[in-house]
């Protein structure tokens, strides 16, 4: 008798508050130690479902009585993230995506060593550049062709030897084609 009234006040508390989202599809009455409530939210039925449908609710449920109370909550977001992947692709889940960017890491890496070398050539280019400026101004300003030239006036070299891009910024050489981000 004792046990009844225990039983029948804990679902008295239970059917005041809306059942967990791992009840309401599972269509049973949610108790207030229900091993689900805290991880699936009833304001959140899609991430139960999808566990569900990959997992299935006794392996969810066995998984979570086997962790600490301070894993689970984690663990649960790894399920959902896994069993989202898997809904979305069945034959390589959370593999395939994991796949998908790596690929595009190599390819933004590649670009990235790409606009460095484009960096570094036109630092040279700029370089020399500056270089056949000094050279040019040293033999008397333009080779023969008269102290008329644009490049011979004091004013015009001053704009000149200015650089056209910001170049001018050191490139650290050794994180160059280093990975970004390491898995």
């Amino acid at each position: 008798m004792r046990s009844k009234n225990k039983v029948a006040g804990a679902g008295t508390t239970g059917s005041s508050a809306s059942p967990c989202a791992a009840c309401k599809l599972l269509r049973r009455r949610c108790a207030e130690d229900c091993l689900f409530a805290p991880y699936f939210p009833p304001d959140q039925p899609h991430k139960f479902a999808s566990v569900h449908k990959v997992f299935g609710a006794s392996n969810v449920n066995k998984l979570l009585q086997e962790l600490p109370v301070n894993y689970r909550s984690d663990a649960v977001s790894s399920m959902v993230y896994e069993a989202n992947a898997r809904v979305r692709d069945p034959v390589y889940g959370c593999a395939g995506a994991i796949s998908s960017l790596q690929q595009q890491v190599d390819v933004l890496q590649a670009q990235l060593a790409m606009a460095q070398a484009e960096i570094i050539r036109l630092r040279m280019q700029h370089a020399g550049y500056l270089a056949h400026l000094r050279l040019t101004s040293a033999r008397g300003g333009g080779g023969g062709g008269g102290g008329s030239s644009a490049t011979s006036s004091p004013k015009m070299m001053e704009v000149n030897e200015k650089p056209v891009y910001n170049l001018e910024t050191e490139m650290d050489q050794t994180s160059m084609y280093e990975p970004m981000w390491s898995c």
